[in-house]
């Protein structure tokens, strides 16, 4: 069992930054497959970013693409978004998903593919 915890949501005017965080606990391995998705009241969960370990390449959400930046810290089990240039097409509560291996590239943004889920930090920005 992975207990996956976020933690760093809030509410933050247009323009402004939060950094997320996902802290990852019991049974671990020296790597995770972690990423960030996020889901907006009446839409479809969807890919923010993720990688298969600390210093891959990470694909990214297009619409936040320039604006976020993901980053781990794989000793500590813990991985950080830092948001910046928020808008208001953002809110969504941010969910933290972490997977026991390494996914193929082409499973990162599929949902399903993640074996444990955070309850979700809550983001709103405002106009």
């Amino acid at each position: 069992q992975v207990d996956v915890v976020e933690s760093g949501g809030g509410l933050v005017p247009a323009g402004g930054s939060l950094r997320l965080s996902c802290k990852a606990s019991g049974r671990t391995f020296n790597t995770y497959t972690m990423a960030w998705f996020r889901q907006a009241p009446g839409k479809e969960r969807e890919f923010v970013a993720g990688n298969r370990r600390s210093g891959e390449r990470t694909p990214y959400l297009d619409s936040v693409k320039g604006r976020f930046t993901m980053s781990r810290d794989s000793a500590e089990n813990t991985m950080y978004l830092q948001m910046n240039s928020l808008k208001p097409e953002d809110t969504a509560v941010y969910y933290c998903a972490v997977a026991a291996r390494r996914l193929i590239t082409s499973s990162l943004r599929v949902s399903s593919e993640y074996d444990y889920w955070g309850r979700g930090t809550q983001v709103t920005v405002s106009s």
